[in-house]
């Protein structure tokens, strides 16, 4: 398996997978390409604090994530990794891929000087939440959202 920064040609099946819900295959149409999507994945990757990368086998992808590395006071001013929108193909769900993804970007984020890893998680993705404790992760925040749209 290789994993590594996504490219424009993995758009199609990243945004399949970010559709899907936490138990089923993501609806046809899923990964279709907008220009929303065209300017964010350019902005991404254009952003040096910012990483869509991938887990692939044999050119098709498996699972994706976003890392956003903010710099901060907090930690001994070192950055911090923030995860976002963590998702392996629900067929292949449960067989380690998705441990295996976050390894492999804790290793990024520590290898970067990071002081901390964190996430959020919808509060009805309960079998997400048994994931990241059975990774580490703690519950050790009350997160809010305030939509602006």
């Amino acid at each position: 398996m290789i994993f590594r920064t996504a490219t424009r040609q993995d758009l199609p099946a990243v945004l399949a997978l970010l559709a899907q819900s936490d138990d089923t295959e993501a609806a046809p149409g899923a990964g279709e390409v907008t220009e929303a999507h065209e300017r964010a994945f350019a902005a991404i990757e254009a952003d040096a604090r910012n990483e869509l990368l991938v887990l692939v086998e044999d050119g098709t992808v498996l699972g994706c994530l976003q890392l956003t590395y903010i710099p901060g006071l907090g930690q001994g001013g070192r950055e911090r990794a923030l995860v976002e929108a963590v998702r392996i193909r629900a067929d292949l769900r449960g067989r380690g891929l998705g441990a295996e993804l976050m390894e492999r970007a804790a290793e990024r984020a520590r290898g970067r000087g990071c002081g901390l890893m964190q996430l959020t998680s919808n509060k009805h993705r309960t079998a997400a939440h048994r994931f990241y404790e059975r990774l580490g992760f703690a519950r050790s925040h009350e997160g809010f959202k305030l939509p602006l749209a």
